[in-house]
C-alpha cells in the first residue's frame, strides 16, 4: 500500500466571463474556477494525491500546463480517469481516497454524497468529502478563491 497527498488552489473567475463553476465532478450555480481545465481544485487535488502515491509525477507531468496543454479544457471527472488508467497501465490500483475542499463557495453539504459519488465513481473506490472554510482568513475566507487537499492510498498489482 501506497499514500500521497494532494493539493490545488484557484482563484474564482471574472463574474464577465461566465465561466461554469466545476467542483467535485458536479455543476454548481455560480461564477466558475480559473483554470486550464474546468477549475476543478478537488479532482485536481485528488489527481496529485493519486500520482504522488505511485511516485509517477503530479498532474502537470501528466496533463501539462498552459492553453494548449494535453489538460486544457479538460473536466476534472475526466482527467481523473485517464489517470486511473495511466495508473493501472503501471500496476496501480486505488483502494481509498479522501477530499477536503476549502472556500465560502459553493455550500458542500446539499449535495456532498453526490460529489462524493461522481469522484468515487470515476477512480473506482471509495472517496469521502469534507469540506471547511478558514474563518474569512486568507484568499479562500475573502472568498476570492477556492482550494482543495486529497489523500489517497493505493496498492501495486503485479
Amino acid at each position: 500500500m501506497l499514500i500521497g497527498q494532494g493539493f490545488d488552489a484557484h482563484r474564482f473567475a471574472a463574474p464577465d466571463t461566465h465561466r461554469p463553476l466545476w467542483l467535485a465532478g458536479l455543476l454548481w450555480d455560480g461564477n466558475g474556477i480559473e483554470g486550464d481545465s474546468d477549475g476543478d481544485v478537488a479532482a485536481h487535488a485528488l489527481i496529485d494525491a493519486l500520482l504522488a502515491a505511485s511516485g509517477l509525477g503530479d498532474i502537470g507531468s501528466l496533463f501539462g500546463v498552459g492553453a494548449t496543454a494535453h489538460g486544457a479544457g479538460m473536466h476534472g471527472v475526466d482527467m481523473l480517469r485517464e489517470t486511473i488508467e495511466y495508473l493501472a497501465a503501471r500496476g496501480f490500483v486505488p483502494v481509498s481516497a479522501s477530499v477536503a475542499i476549502i472556500g465560502n463557495r459553493p455550500k458542500i453539504g446539499t449535495r456532498r454524497d453526490e460529489a462524493a459519488r461522481v469522484l468515487s465513481e470515476a477512480i473506482g473506490c471509495q472517496v469521502s468529502l469534507t469540506a471547511t472554510t478558514t474563518d474569512h482568513m486568507g484568499f479562500t475566507g475573502r472568498g476570492e478563491g477556492i482550494a482543495a487537499i486529497a489523500n489517497a492510498l493505493i496498492e501495486r498489482r503485479s
